[in-house]
Formats: structure tokens, C-alpha cells, sequence
């Protein structure tokens, strides 16, 4: 009779499936004390074609593991020195995949229960008999060739995910950096109409999304308003140019145009699942605390939180930019009208946030979009290098 060692699998290129490959007889080290005993095991094992090493301690035992591979132990459990439960937590530790029997003359389950617990593969009695001894190495050699085959098909089965996880990361980044481009596009649509206060969009973007990392936005929460804000103008994509374009003042009805873009950007957008959240933004950024503003004449707490932010950093860069009509005024005196502003125009809690920002880290936001090529932050928050668009202020 002869044992087979277990082998490696090997994948079926054509289906996947896996198909055990033996890689000759098994080899088996012999580890115990008595003299007579390694010999009568050398031969049985021998006559039934297992080639087997021998060893007359644990300490020759662990010496011949290192040295030449086996692919299964049989130790007897009472030797001197180094106990053969110790050799067991030995071989596992460093040998997990090897199949281990072992040997005791004591005929008492608790030790054989107590040797597997401890990873033994099978427990023999003396005298040795080696029909029983062939098959309690089979069976240990089987179930380590199974447990090889699990952990083969579990790594396998990582690696694949992994690699599926990879890739669905890779196709959602594609699909964002998809939305961050339409978005870019669209602002930059936007911007093309009116080039009187060139970056506009982009500088309430970054004020609005700067104010709103101050005050601990959530991440999501962040993107919304960013989104928000790049696009709060997208509705003047439909007013007229003779409105829009104007160089001197509008008329009652041309205003009542003019103002209607809140409501024409909210309708373009709001069916965008993506910039559904964002739509609202879109339809209150004219909105006041006090209920002054329009559509609706909502007050605070009915205002969502990024339009909020929007109208103080809306306010901070339509006093900093230039006008047909004035020069751009300091940061230092958009900072006293928020201030003056708080509570009645604008939430406290986002002046607050705003005022408690160095004037300095203003003005260097403001410097990098004023310079062409100059680095600012994308939509969705992150760093990047891009020329500057232009649009039309309030």
C-alpha cells in the first residue's frame, strides 16, 4: 500500500476549476526514543513503499525538518528533554502544513484529545500495528491536502476580490472625476457669458467650501456645497442677454427676470440624482436670514446650511472684485460688513466661522485664482493645477 504527499493544486486555465496533482509517495520522519521502535516503524513503512527518516529526540527531530522536507511526523509522546507535546507546538508553529500522529503507550482518550487539541492530526496506541498506522496516515495526509486546498482557494478567493475591488474603486473614481468635469464644463459655461468679474464661480467655491471646513462640515455635506456653489448661477444660462448683459439698470420686469435664475437653475438640476442635494443650494443662494432675500423669503433656520455659507462668501467676493461701477474694496472691510451683517443677513454661526479665518488666508485664495496656472482645489475639494474661468457676480 502506498501514501501518497499531498500536492499542489493547479488552476484549469479553461474553467477555473482546480485539480489535486499528487507529487509522489509520502515521506515521513520518525521521531522517538526507542531504538526498537524507530526500526519496526522504518520497516513496516518501508515494505509498504513510505520512505521515512528517523530521529531520536525532538531536538534531532526539529535538526532534520530543517534539512530535508517531510510531509508527515509520527512522534511518540513520552521522550526525554523536549516532550512530544512540545515537539507538537513546535512543528506547528513552524510547520502548520505538515500532517502529525502521535504515538503514546498509554491507552487513554484525554491524551489523545488533549494531543489533537493541540494540533495533532490523529493519536496511535502502542503496539503499533501497521494497517492502523497506514490509515491514520492517510487520513492525516488527506485532510491537510483539503486544508491546502481551502487556503489555496481562500487566497484565491482574496486576491479576486481584491482585484474586483480594485477595479470597481477605479471605475467609481472615473464616474466622479466624470461628474467633477461635467461640473467644470458646466461652471465654465456659466462663466463665458459675462467676463465683468472673471472667477467669480471658482472664488465662492473656495470661499464657501474654506468656511465650511471651519465650521466641521461633513465630508458629503462638503461636496454638496461645493457643488452648489460652483453652479448657484447656472440659472442665468437662461435669461436673456439684453437682461443679463445690460450695462446700466434693470427695470421692475427686467428684474423680476433677473431674479427668476434661482428657480430656472433649480429646475435644470434638480433631476441630476448627483446634484439633487446641490439644488437646493442653487434655489436659496439669494435667501436671507432676515427673510429679505427671494424666491421664497425663507428665513435662517429654513435656509439650508450651504446656502448660508454661500451668502457670506458671495458677499466677501462681490466686495473684493471689481465693478463696473467701483473698485475692489480690502478684505479688511468685507470682514466689517459680515460682521455688521451677523444675525440679520447672514447666520451668526457662519460669520462666526468666517471671521474667526485669518484675513491673510483670504487674500492667498484669492491670489491663487487671480494667478493664471496657480494652484486652487477642485470641486470635490482636492488639489490640483487649472487656468481660471470668469462669470457673472450677483
Amino acid at each position: 500500500m502506498k501514501i501518497e504527499a499531498p500536492g499542489e493544486t493547479k488552476k484549469d486555465g479553461g474553467t477555473g476549476a482546480a485539480h489535486w496533482t499528487p507529487s509522489g509517495v509520502a515521506r515521513v520522519l520518525i521521531v522517538d526514543d526507542e531504538l526498537s521502535t524507530r526500526k519496526l516503524l522504518m520497516t513496516m513503512l518501508g515494505e509498504a513503499g513510505v520512505p521515512c527518516k528517523v530521529a531520536a529526540c525532538a531536538e534531532e527531530g526539529l535538526m532534520a525538518l530543517e534539512t530535508e522536507p517531510v510531509d508527515a511526523v509520527l512522534c511518540d509522546l513520552q521522550m526525554p528533554g523536549i516532550s512530544g507535546m512540545a515537539f507538537l507546538a513546535e512543528v506547528r508553529q513552524r510547520y502548520r502544513h505538515l500532517a502529525f500522529l502521535m504515538m503514546t503507550g498509554v491507552d487513554d482518550i484525554r491524551v489523545g484529545i488533549e494531543a489533537m487539541k493541540k494540533g495533532a492530526d490523529d493519536y496511535l496506541v502502542k503496539p503499533l500495528q501497521i494497517e492502523i498506522v497506514l490509515a491514520s496516515l492517510e487520513r492525516a495526509l488527506e485532510k491537510k491536502r483539503l486544508e491546502r486546498e481551502v487556503e489555496n482557494y481562500r487566497q484565491h478567493l482574496e486576491e479576486m476580490v481584491k482585484e474586483r475591488t480594485g477595479q470597481l474603486e477605479t471605475a467609481l473614481w472615473k464616474v466622479e472625476r466624470g461628474y467633477e468635469d461635467t461640473l467644470e464644463a458646466l461652471g465654465a459655461a456659466i462663466d463665458l457669458r459675462d467676463s465683468k468679474t472673471s472667477g467669480h464661480s471658482r472664488r465662492v467655491t473656495l470661499y464657501s467650501t474654506r468656511i465650511a471646513k471651519e465650521m466641521g462640515v461633513a465630508e458629503h455635506e462638503l461636496k454638496t456645497i461645493a457643488m452648489g456653489a460652483w453652479l448657484h448661477d447656472i440659472g442665468k444660462l437662461a435669461i436673456p442677454d439684453a437682461i443679463l448683459l445690460k450695462p446700466g439698470a434693470l427695470t421692475e420686469e427686467e428684474w423680476i427676470i433677473m431674479r427668476s435664475h434661482a428657480q430656472l437653475g433649480f429646475d435644470l438640476v434638480k433631476r441630476i440624482a448627483f446634484l439633487a442635494d446641490a439644488a437646493e443650494i442653487i434655489l436659496t443662494h439669494h435667501e436671507r436670514c432676515d427673510g429679505g432675500g427671494y424666491p421664497r423669503g425663507l428665513r435662517t433656520a429654513d435656509i439650508p446650511i450651504g446656502a448660508r455659507i454661500f451668502a457670506v462668501a458671495d458677499t466677501v467676493d462681490a466686495m473684493t472684485s471689481d465693478r463696473p461701477y467701483r473698485s475692489a474694496l480690502s478684505f479688511e472691510e468685507a470682514h466689517d460688513e459680515i460682521r455688521r451683517g451677523s444675525g440679520s443677513h447672514y447666520d451668526s454661526r457662519v460669520t462666526d466661522a468666517f471671521l474667526g479665518i485669518a484675513i491673510e488666508s483670504w487674500k492667498e485664495i484669492r491670489r491663487s485664482i487671480d494667478i493664471p496656472w496657480s494652484g486652487f482645489e477642485r470641486v470635490d475639494g482636492s488639489y490640483e493645477r487649472s487656468p481660471n474661468f470668469g462669470s457673472r457676480g450677483n
